[in-house]
């Protein structure tokens, strides 16, 4: 994982690499889903924060039809693109995600033509953190501003989201664009999906002497992948089935109804959809009324649904969560899409010594690969930074 420059760093780097100094720099953050997993493409509630790891990108117009595009992470050196030979089939590895995005932008009229483009990340990739969104959210903020297109951020989500499903090939909701671009620091996100209408959750953690530890498991997913392209057409027979726009129709009422009209697995898949849309809205409720010491009960039975109807967890991520528990942690869960990635625990601060150790000797005594561990803090959204 890259670790952090300042913008004026990230700048020099660009001029080093292009000769020029860029237009300017933007940064947008990853995130952690607090509650509410699959629940997005299913227009239903989601309450993601930003953190403090993001992407930056600095930019530059140039006077051509052609991108040039480096990134820091890695030794894949510099991509040169004709932007007129441009479509949704033809970009891939990292830079499917900045391509993605001008390319979705330049589909809706935005007049961008050629560019050179520097990327610095420090949001892990693989991790469940949404690496791919922060890229999207900081693009998008770059070129919107850069070529006056005026778009406001739930416009920039859904530029973020139609990269993310038409170019890079995953199914997702609009979870991961809201939060990066939405965020406020010390707040989480609740959004409603179905009407992308959101509000500020206050998530002062530091206040309740609490923080959010990370635990990434090394295990990396892809959403463009298999299984998470087919939990959402589980999901969307299940709607079928049931006779809904979507699952977030379905109340926990009407479950026993569902049980029998459903195959078993695909009840299963429903029915965590459905507890799981409110579960996040009792933790809203929770956070406003008692504040984020109270919350963690719900973050563990969101994982149980997640590890059991939904079947999205690995042992890696179950032994992380378990131990987190067993030393302290308040609550915990996976966080992100699932078949890898990372979990989050709630601890009190003064137990973030204890459960590092014993989810390091946990992981170490299974065999696993040593995982990363870090705390984060709900971060600023997406911004120009110089």
């Amino acid at each position: 994982m890259n670790q952090p420059l300042t913008p004026e760093a990230i700048s020099e780097a660009f001029t080093t690499a292009f000769g020029h100094a860029p237009d300017g720099v933007w940064s947008a953050p990853g995130r952690v889903n607090l509650i509410g997993e699959h629940t997005d493409y299913n227009e239903g509630f989601v309450l993601p924060f930003a953190i403090d790891r993001a992407a930056c990108v600095a930019v530059r117009l140039r006077g051509d039809n052609t991108a040039r595009l480096l990134s820091s992470y890695g030794d894949a050196g510099m991509e040169t693109v004709d932007l007129s030979t441009l479509s949704h089939d033809t970009m891939d590895g990292w830079t499917a995600y900045p391509l993605g995005v001008v390319w979705v932008l330049r589909q809706m009229g935005v007049g961008i033509g050629g560019f050179d483009l520097f990327l610095h990340s420090t949001v892990p990739s693989g991790a469940g953190l949404s690496s791919s969104a922060a890229i999207e959210c900081a693009v998008a903020s770059a070129f919107n501003e850069l070529a006056g297109a005026g778009l406001s951020a739930n416009e920039l989500v859904l530029v973020g989201q139609r990269a993310e499903n038409e170019v890079v090939g995953a199914p997702t909701g609009i979870l991961d664009q809201s939060a990066s671009l939405l965020s406020t620091e010390g707040h989480a996100v609740f959004l409603d999906c179905r009407t992308q209408e959101s509000r500020l959750v206050p998530l002062d953690l530091a206040a309740n002497g609490l923080l959010i530890l990370v635990v990434d498991t090394k295990v990396t997913h892809a959403h463009a992948t298999g299984g998470y392209a087919a939990r959402r057409a589980s999901c969307e027979l299940g709607a079928e089935v049931l006779g809904v726009k979507a699952l977030r129709d379905v109340t926990a009422a009407e479950l026993p109804e569902a049980a029998g009209l459903l195959d078993p697995e695909t009840y299963r898949r429903v029915r965590h959809i459905v507890t799981e849309d409110q579960r996040v809205l009792d933790t809203v409720a929770v956070l406003d009324d008692a504040g984020p010491r109270a919350i963690g009960p719900l973050l563990t039975a969101s994982h149980a649904s997640m590890r059991d109807d939904f079947e999205i967890s690995c042992e890696e991520l179950d032994l992380a969560v378990d131990t987190a528990l067993a030393h302290g942690a308040l609550g915990a869960r996976m966080t992100g899409g699932g078949f890898g990635g990372s979990a989050i625990a709630l601890i009190p601060a003064a137990e973030e010594p204890a459960v590092r150790a014993a989810v390091v000797g946990a992981f170490a005594a299974a065999g696993f690969t040593a995982p990363d561990i870090f705390a984060v803090s709900p971060a600023q959204g997406a911004l120009r930074v110089l």
